[in-house]
């Protein structure tokens, strides 16, 4: 589910022989340093906050000029392969957690200048599961400062599980009862809006499952470790919850369409059904539950700030005090205020920031909204043991191998152990 997360799904190769960033010293006759920022809030909407808020860190450091690059998020990732290979980085880039993987693979980040900048920030104040996605494979550095996110989970209309006498699924087995009490296939309803896709979506999806059955695709060790008695029991969970959704392959418009019009009681989605959600003007009647097995697991990206390698000290000075700036509470809400409920927080002290809880958006779901951004804390992806990153996760994600093996044995019917065993060979070819 791509929506402002600049999470990757598709190619995730970069240029081979990438060279360091900086392009030389960018220091003016006026004794001024111009550093350049590359986003992808291209809407005039957010355009406006963020010129706001280069204007007010350009006011406090006269001696820092900001130069905005702000690029479509479609050509997002090729953007940085072709200035990279220029040895034209910009010095701070917005980037997601799956292709900030990619760049620290390619040393094109300094994670030294990231981690102090993470420290003067105050590293304690973020949600623990937001600084999990952005750690290294080491588990002892940062390749960015997170700034926003959003979350996935199982959304459920309240009124229509208590039709039938349902409350909030807590596990698995409320998840598939309401599933099958809901779906009416003559009168084309259903239980609920399950990714099915050959495509990122239902890997997403999908995870939040198997990692709370225990099942990753690695190990602690970074060893591949996806056929095992925990995955199979997930997929075929999965395989048997997807008899209950709409029929077909369903991507994010099928999900959030379903919901949206009552076809489905619940929808797994990410925070980016809110808006729609408070469009509709019942705000109280929307639920938000994790699923559940042996732990909770929720799934969810985060956008983060990251430091380019081999700047000059200038440079490298510029760019961390901007970082910084960006990454104070009262900066980081104006920044996640730029979508309301889709993005979230990923800061104690912005769900805490009086003009956040202000916002008429996170004001009309109440509790909810803090609930969901505490949901940060819960949060497990594919790739992420014991507080290690992987960075082969990423050429695993950018294989396509998962959202093939959903698509084949929910739409297609096909059988989970054949399968497991065919993703299994073809990941191995693919890390090896």
């Amino acid at each position: 589910m791509i929506k402002k997360g600049l999470t990757i799904v598709g190619t995730l190769m970069l240029a081979a022989g990438l060279t360091a960033c900086g392009g030389g010293e960018k220091q003016g006759a006026d004794g001024t340093t111009t550093i350049e920022f590359m986003h992808s809030s291209v809407e005039q909407e957010r355009l406006a906050v963020i010129n706001k808020l280069v204007e007010k860190f350009e006011k406090e450091n006269p001696d820092i000029k900001i130069k905005q690059v702000p690029v479509e998020e479609d050509s997002y990732n090729t953007k940085i392969v072709t200035l990279a290979s220029a040895g034209k980085l910009p010095e701070v880039l917005e980037v997601g957690q799956d292709y900030a993987k990619v760049m620290d693979k390619d040393q094109l980040i300094d994670k030294e200048a990231v981690k102090e900048s993470l420290e003067a920030t105050g590293e304690g104040n973020f949600y623990d599961g937001a600084l999990k996605l952005v750690k290294t494979e080491d588990g002892k550095q940062y390749t960015g400062v997170p700034i926003s996110g959003w979350v996935q989970g199982i959304w459920y209309k309240k009124d229509m599980l208590a039709e039938k006498g349902f409350d909030e699924p807590k596990n698995w087995d409320d998840v598939m009862a309401i599933a099958k009490a809901f779906t009416d296939e003559a009168n084309k309803k259903y239980g609920i809006a399950l990714p099915t896709v050959e495509g990122g979506f239902s890997e997403q999806g999908f995870s939040q499952f198997a990692l709370s059955n225990n099942a990753n695709v690695l190990d602690e060790k970074g060893n591949l470790n996806v056929n095992t008695p925990e995955m199979k029991e997930a997929l075929a969970y999965y395989k048997e919850l997807a008899q209950y959704t709409m029929p077909g392959s369903n991507d994010t418009t099928e999900v959030k369409d379903s919901f949206m019009n009552g076809t489905v009681p619940m929808a797994l989605y990410s925070t980016y059904i809110l808006p729609s959600v408070f469009e509709n003007g019942n705000t109280d009647n929307i639920g938000f539950a994790i699923p559940e097995q042996k732990s909770k697991a929720v799934f969810g990206t985060v956008s983060a700030l990251t430091i380019s390698s081999g700047l000059e000290d200038t440079e490298k000075e510029a760019a961390q005090k901007f970082t910084e700036f960006l990454a104070k509470p009262e900066n980081m809400t104006e920044w996640v205020l730029m979508s309301p409920g889709g993005a979230q927080p990923v800061n104690e002290l912005v769900t805490e920031n009086v003009d956040y809880q202000a916002n008429e958006i996170v004001k009309s779901f109440g509790e909810l909204s803090t609930e969901i951004a505490a949901s940060f804390n819960e949060i497990q992806v594919f790739g992420l043991v014991d507080g290690k990153n992987f960075l082969k996760m990423g050429d695993i994600t950018s294989s396509g191998e998962f959202p093939k093996l959903i698509n084949n044995i929910t739409v297609g019917g096909k059988d989970i152990d054949k399968e497991l065993q065919n993703t299994e060979e073809a990941i191995k070819d693919v890390i090896n």
